[in-house]
């Protein structure tokens, strides 16, 4: 057998120093080996010797390929080890004995060749082990063989079935032996059994004699049921449609990578786009990756999907193991045309991708908060690159970062200015609660008004609060003390529903006080707004309106987004009201007024993507209205309605908006105007945790050198260490460093040289975050 050569990296190693009784080996022999890189441990690549019986095509069960797992022994111990072959090659026979692959786990390779480069990619860029990565990147579903099991099949010889006539067996072994020649497919015992009208006895004998062969395969339970739904035909386009469709064709007849930023508003028909795009690619029999930020946008993004194509698969983390383990199994047979699901589905194992859609690709939950910390936009980008595929970036509010790459030419930038029909953009009016000295609620006046204006003309509205919960903070008036989680040191949310005092960051939960623990008072006092307290509020001042909430803490079991948003829909409620689940990409056309309860929620917090944040929220749920002929309006109440974010938000005007914050950064050198790597070290001793931060920056600076004042980008900024944020988290102190510099290769080389000599104390933890979008 021919083994193919791949490139091995920089870094891989062989296990020569782990065996004790080295022997030498003429230099210039070759041997065929198989690089494994490990799910756990060292961040190295190990040489091993493939056994003979690996390498055997006649058994294509057990054929060691690149891209499946294997069982490798490691270490002077030798314990077994699991990890996956990344490449096979023929190499020089090195000076020292190599150990040998133990056995291989897959029936078939997991991982192609494009998605080891892009594995291995994400491991250099995101400065975490190839092999965390992988596990990452191959669902556990997938890797465990979810909704399948072993079983023993049963199979006639072809030398038996020739003679059964003639064989001396009992005539029940007879019928018996026929029945399996007879059946165009093995059999399971039990099924033989059922079939004959026999016990195991009869069978368990013939195996014995050698006349009937077993084999142990793992088999599909079952597979689910087919939907039926009503296709519908391509839309009519617009004008603005009809010119960013013509360009995407233009790339897709072009066969080249190119990155396309659709800059439409909300409303403008994207997703009319992205489908006809997309039966192109699918008359050229290849697929394509859609992926939208939320699980409650899923639902509807599949819906109408699957009215135009015949075959999809859903990728998202509220699918069971089952359920992946299915709809992988399909994309990598290649009968799938489409794919939609959340971050996790830019990782589908399509054998002919043709073309990746990345919805509202400005979203931050398209970024992953535990290692690997990639950013499926990131990611989008790289693999279309790698497999020559166009990517399309859609959104009403790009991320600055798009927007930038496209002012300078690294993405095409498409608009689509107006809605279809030339529905007009709704009318906004921002309410100053400074001013509103009356309000005793959450709901000002004004909206107030609108909403009962909006209920008795038959139509609904949707109201945006973005804190969950009914009090945000439990606080004594006598004395000031406020009820604070013991493990986290932040305010403690009271959940009425419940009758709980909850840390939303840890889980934390304790009784309401009924007197102050510090000073015996029983003035309790209950403060702040979150979405139960609003709920309450409305069904008092609106009781003959049915009001749906949606939020962490309704939407907890599957399918409730799907079920909440199809009853909303049908109108058997007239108010939605929760957090920013609902504010992004739903189409409610009954819709008719949008109620934004407080706008400035994020616009303090210790991040300088603060503003865009804000304006993204305020702009996207601004756009759930006025998608019909009914029109809309929306009401946005704000303590600080001059701020650039708001104001630009309120005249549906991102220009305004970039041209306000891009400045900012770039005299503060954030992003995009300079990469950025956040550092985060927690344990449970304060000095600990900030030695081992200042440990980190001293590490950085003598790995980063000295600045030439010549070398284009300026020195390194690096900021911290300083305490978190949320300083204490889950019972752990956390220490904070951000390191920005223009030269992005620059500053993850001189991280990643720090990080590998950092000697943490036992009880210390810390991650790496590159372009991190989580500051607390």
């Amino acid at each position: 057998m021919r083994a193919k050569r791949f490139h091995l990296a920089s870094n891989q190693q062989s296990l020569f120093d782990d065996d004790p009784a080295p022997w030498e080996l003429d230099a210039a022999a070759q041997q065929t080996l198989a690089t494994v890189v490990l799910t756990t441990g060292p961040d190295n690549e190990y040489d091993y010797l493939i056994p003979d019986e690996l390498l055997d095509a006649r058994r294509p069960e057990t054929l060691l390929e690149v891209g499946r797992r294997v069982r490798v022994p490691f270490g002077r111990g030798n314990r077994t080890e699991v990890g996956y072959c990344v490449a096979v090659g023929s190499k020089p026979a090195p000076g020292r004995k190599l150990k040998s692959i133990a056995g291989v786990l897959d029936k078939q390779s997991l991982l192609t060749p494009h998605m080891l480069r892009l594995t291995r990619w994400m491991a250099d860029y995101y400065l975490c082990p190839w092999g965390q990565v992988l596990e990452a990147v191959v669902p556990a579903g997938v890797r465990g063989q979810a909704g399948t099991r072993e079983v023993t099949l049963l199979s006639v010889p072809t030398r038996v079935a020739a003679r059964v006539t003639t064989l001396d067996v009992t005539d029940k072994q007879r019928d018996v032996l026929q029945a399996l020649a007879n059946s165009p497919k093995p059999l399971t015992l039990k099924q033989l059994a059922t079939r004959v009208g026999c016990t195991s006895a009869p069978i368990n004998t013939l195996r014995k004699q050698g006349l009937i062969e077993s084999r142990v395969e793992r088999l599909d339970q079952g597979e689910l049921e087919a939907l039926v739904v009503t296709r519908e035909a391509p839309k009519q386009l617009n004008d603005d449609q009809a010119t960013v469709l013509r360009e995407i064709y233009r790339e897709l007849d072009a066969a080249r990578h190119s990155t396309l930023l659709i800059h439409g508003v909300t409303g403008s028909g994207k997703t009319e786009v992205y489908i006809q795009a997309i039966e192109k690619v699918v008359s050229f029999g290849r697929q394509a990756i859609v992926l939208v930020p939320e699980i409650s946008l899923t639902p509807q993004t599949v819906g109408r999907f699957r009215a135009r194509f015949d075959h999809i698969a859903v990728l998202h983390s509220h699918l069971s193991d089952v359920e992946r383990h299915r709809h992988w199994k399909k994309i990598a047979a290649g009968e799938v045309q489409v794919i939609v699901g959340a971050r996790s589905g830019v990782f589908a194992p399509t054998p002919d991708l043709g073309l990746i859609v990345v919805d509202e690709e400005h979203e931050t939950t398209f970024k992953q908060d535990s290692a690997p910390r990639y950013h499926a936009r990131e990611v989008a980008q790289r693999r279309a690159a790698d497999e020559n595929v166009p990517l399309i970036l859609g959104s009403a509010t790009p991320a600055l970062e798009s927007w930038q790459r496209a002012a300078a030419g690294e993405y095409k930038l498409l608009s689509m200015p107006r809605r279809v029909n030339n529905w007009p953009m709704p009318a906004v009016r921002l309410v100053d609660l400074r001013e509103d000295h009356n309000r005793r609620g959450a709901l000002s006046r004004n909206l107030m008004q609108a909403m009962d204006a909006a209920l008795r003309d038959g139509g609904q509205v949707i109201l945006l609060l973005n804190r969950r919960g009914f009090s945000t903070h439990v606080q004594c008036p006598a004395c000031g003390a406020s009820a604070k989680c013991p493990e986290c040191e932040i305010s403690l949310t009271f959940h009425r529903q419940d009758a709980i005092l909850l840390c939303h960051w840890c889980d934390h939960r304790q009784a309401p006080p009924q007197v102050c623990p510090d000073c015996g008072s029983t003035a309790i006092r209950y403060g702040g707004l979150g979405t139960q307290k609003l709920e309450a509020e409305v069904q008092a001042r609106f009781p003959r309106t049915r009001v749906l909430r949606m939020d962490a803490d309704t939407m907890r079991r599957p399918g409730s987004h799907e079920t909440a948003l199809d009853a909303f829909r049908n109108g058997e409620y007239r108010v939605l009201l929760g957090t920013q689940m609902i504010a992004k990409g739903l189409d409610f056309p009954n819709v008719t007024v949008v109620g934004v309860i407080n706008a400035d929620t994020a616009l303090n917090w210790p991040d300088f993507r603060a503003g865009e944040r804000t304006f993204h929220l305020v702009t996207q749920v601004a756009g759930r209205t006025g998608r019909g002929e009914k029109g809309g309006r929306v009401l946005v109440q704000t303590f600080d309605p001059e701020h650039p974010a708001i104001a630009a938000a309120a005249r549906h005007d991102y220009d305004a908006f970039a041209r306000v914050e891009l400045p900012q950064r770039e005299a503060l050198g954030y992003p995009p105007y300079g990469s950025m790597i956040r550092f985060v070290c927690r344990g449970e001793s304060e000095q600990q945790t900030a030695a081992l931060a200042q440990q980190a920056v001293d590490q950085i600076q003598a790995a980063w050198g000295d600045d030439d004042p010549l070398r284009p980008g300026g020195p390194l900024k690096l900021r911290g260490p300083a305490p978190a944020p949320i300083a204490k988290l889950r019972g752990e102190f956390r220490y904070h460093v951000q390191a920005m510099h223009p030269d992005g290769d620059r500053l993850r080389a001189a991280v990643k040289a720090a990080l590998a000599k950092l000697t943490p104390p036992e009880g210390l933890r810390w991650i790496v975050d590159v372009d991190p979008w989580e500051m607390m």
